[in-house]
């Protein structure tokens, strides 16, 4: 009795642990002010860049893109120092459906759709732009990547702290960004749609709180970022 006694906390300790992997905790509100910049600036290629989205709710998920509209990182002695993105959040898409479901569902997103729904997500009429500035880049000690970056992120016209792990490379015409996956917790930013930690008795409807993101970014040296207009 006692051993399958034990068994049971060890089990029930494990899914504690993987529950928390899966969930992003709350971010703290920015209190450091962006790196300045110094060295040499490189520009990001918007055709280059691309910001993958995942979300999920119970039986499923949706996955999609997001657009960078322009950014700038910098290098001093080999190593970014400083960084500022511009993300249009207008150019939401989702990439698991078609037809109407990916309208309604892109519409829904950017708040485009009925009055009463503009702020269930992005209000993408109200809020256009995210934005994300470095604040600092670190050495990382996991060996699945190179560099943690620490930066401000703005979405909604809220600002959280964020630490990326990433892996960086940087020569001199050159600088590649490639992130791991990592998550935010939309409700930080004021995105609370059937959320069960804001509102009860949601039953099974609800969406969870972790939106996973992944980032590339590529930036060129003297180069002006490409016009994302037609």
């Amino acid at each position: 009795m006692r051993i399958l006694s034990n068994l049971f906390i060890l089990m029930a300790l494990a899914v504690a642990f993987v529950s928390c992997k899966d969930k992003a905790a709350p971010a703290s509100d920015a209190t450091e002010a962006a790196a300045e910049s110094t060295g040499k600036e490189y520009t990001v290629s918007t055709d280059a860049a691309s910001i993958s989205w995942v979300g999920s709710k119970p039986g499923g998920e949706h996955n999609g893109t997001v657009k960078v509209s322009n950014g700038t990182l910098s290098v001093e002695n080999g190593q970014v120092t400083a960084g500022s993105f511009v993300i249009d959040m207008t150019s939401i898409e989702v990439l698991d459906l078609a037809g109407d479901e990916k309208g309604y569902l892109e519409t829904h997103l950017k708040g485009l759709g009925k009055p009463e729904e503009a702020d269930h997500f992005f209000n993408t009429a109200v809020h256009p732009q995210a934005t994300f500035d470095i604040v600092s880049v670190m050495t990382a000690t996991d060996t699945t990547y190179n560099t943690e970056v620490k930066g401000n992120l703005t979405i909604k016209g809220i600002t959280k702290e964020v630490t990326i792990p990433a892996n960086i490379t940087v020569n001199d015409s050159i600088v590649v960004v490639t992130t791991e996956q990592f998550m935010i917790n939309r409700t930080d930013y004021g995105v609370n749609f059937n959320s069960k930690s804001i509102f009860d008795n949601l039953g099974d409807k609800f969406i969870n709180d972790e939106i996973k993101l992944q980032i590339m970014v590529e930036a060129r040296a003297g180069a002006s970022a490409p016009s994302s207009e037609m």
